[in-house]
């Protein structure tokens, strides 16, 4: 049976083999001038017999399923008692569930009291997907981010104190050439302060659609980097993390130009050589063609 989804339709790649509930549409900030994955949709939550008929249907199909993701883009901007009702469900339908995740934006996690997210982290939801993009307050505001580095910290380590697995996503080349050094020093100090289990670099990729809304909000000329420039950003970055505990980190998405992966601190030294063999050598890196964001 497939679930009549309401595309487009987004999850983390870590989410390729999970079963989807969208308990969301859209996008409740829609506001990001790097990002149209919910331009088309307006935000609504989805009403609870819609989705526990879902529910219903899926699991007589997928009785075995061990992983779910909640989408759209911000299913934690519902309620906690929605979310306790739709998570204690799940795990009654699907009696091999292991991990239900959804994706977080910094100000939907700080609207959550200590006490809801604890009782969400009990009721099953256990990994968070969370865009930090960049460290730097004056990239954060001309991407119209609608965040700071001061409330991605927050929000960041209040995930992390009520026990959940986070992953969180930076942006190479988000500063353009003139905010490079910024974006990648203060990128690598948020990610260093943080420490999240998973940290995902992508590369700043922007669609026709968007273009023209990235320019005009970042309100001065902005150069694209180059492919030998985001390998320079990427390896600053990496030689200036330093985590209070390890990271699995990974610049493997379908944007970047080469697939590279490690933990960190053990792995610095591996995944400095290989950028610097990159830089040697770019016929080794992925064909523009290929990329996409």
């Amino acid at each position: 049976m497939e679930l009549d989804y309401a595309y487009p339709l987004y999850r983390p790649p870590s989410e390729a083999n999970s079963l989807i509930f969208q308990v969301t549409l859209g996008c409740s900030f829609n506001q990001c001038s790097y990002c149209d994955m919910y331009r088309t949709k307006n935000y609504s939550e989805r009403p609870w017999e819609e989705i526990k008929k879902e529910i219903d249907i899926t699991s007589k199909s997928y009785p075995a399923a061990q992983r779910i993701f909640l989408a759209d883009g911000d299913a934690i901007n519902l309620s906690t008692e929605r979310l306790v009702q739709i998570l204690d469900y799940l795990y009654k339908k699907f009696p091999s569930l292991e991990r239900v995740s959804s994706y977080a934006m910094p100000r939907n996690l700080l609207q959550k009291k200590d006490i809801e997210l604890m009782t969400l982290r009990a009721a099953g939801l256990k990994m968070l997907y969370l865009g930090i993009e960049s460290g730097s307050d004056i990239i954060l505001k001309k991407i119209t981010k609608g965040a700071t580095y001061k409330t991605i910290v927050q929000s960041c380590k209040k995930a992390k104190e009520n026990n959940y697995v986070l992953s969180c996503m930076i942006i190479l080349g988000l500063g353009g050439k003139k905010y490079t050094f910024e974006h990648i020093e203060e990128t690598a100090k948020i990610i260093s302060e943080v420490s999240p289990d998973y940290v995902a670099a992508l590369n700043l990729h922007l669609d026709d659609s968007l273009y023209n809304e990235f320019m005009t909000k970042f309100k001065e000329p902005f150069e694209f980097l180059d492919d030998l420039q985001i390998l320079n950003e990427l390896k600053l970055l990496i030689s200036k993390i330093n985590p209070s505990s390890p990271i699995i980190f990974r610049a493997n998405h379908a944007s970047n130009v080469y697939s590279i992966k490690g933990t960190l601190p053990s792995d610095k030294l591996k995944i400095l050589e290989l950028i610097n063999q990159l830089k040697k050598h770019p016929e080794m890196l992925k064909p523009k063609v290929l990329r996409r964001f």
